[in-house]
């Protein structure tokens, strides 16, 4: 007769083929359930060894998110480093002018502070738009007026408000102008 694996469940065999088989049943039934408990140990194995990848795959995702979320700080911290400088020589302009100093050197200081800032800007891919002549870009330009100029040509910028800013070829801040009308049209 046929010896049955603990782990598995006795299965009913059909008597006919159980009787055309004979001694052959045992012999082939040992190896199918052989196969049948290797393959449930490979099963098992492969399980493991997906349940560990998922795990490790999780702790990527969060060393990841933790080393993102540090790198981000750190931008801010270059640039805060950068800037304090400019903020300790607006501090020293204002000492200046409260000690009695002279008004003209609070406007050079402050001009050069400005370079300063700028300068801190530029190396972070920001750069200063003054679209002053230039043709209205609405993508580039906010405009808050018209003026009547008969001598500049029609949608052409004439007056300033505000400066832009663009970083990396983005606009991050439109400039505010004045825009003309009346003049001839614009050559394409």
């Amino acid at each position: 007769m046929r010896k049955e694996s603990r782990d598995t469940p006795e299965v009913p065999l059909d008597p006919e083929l159980e009787s055309d088989l004979g001694p052959e049943l045992e012999m082939r039934g040992d190896r199918l359930m052989a196969e049948i408990e290797e393959a449930r140990e490979e099963a098992a194995r492969n399980l493991e060894t997906a349940q560990r990848a998922q795990a490790e795959f999780d702790n990527f995702r969060k060393r990841m998110a933790r080393d993102h979320a540090d790198a981000v700080k750190r931008a801010g911290e270059r640039i805060v480093g950068h800037l304090l400088p400019v903020v300790d020589n607006l501090e020293r302009a204002i000492d200046h002018v409260t000690a009695g100093g002279d008004q003209r050197d609070l406007l050079s200081g402050v001009e050069m502070v400005l370079g300063q800032l700028l300068d801190v800007l530029a190396k972070e891919g920001v750069e200063q738009a003054d679209p002053f002549g230039q043709p209205f870009d609405a993508l580039k330009h906010q405009a808050v007026g018209q003026k009547e100029d008969l001598e500049m040509p029609e949608g052409t910028v004439v007056e300033v408000f505000q400066k832009g800013y663009e970083m990396h070829g983005r606009t991050i801040r439109p400039a505010m102008v004045v825009v003309s009308t009346g003049g001839p049209q614009p050559e394409e």
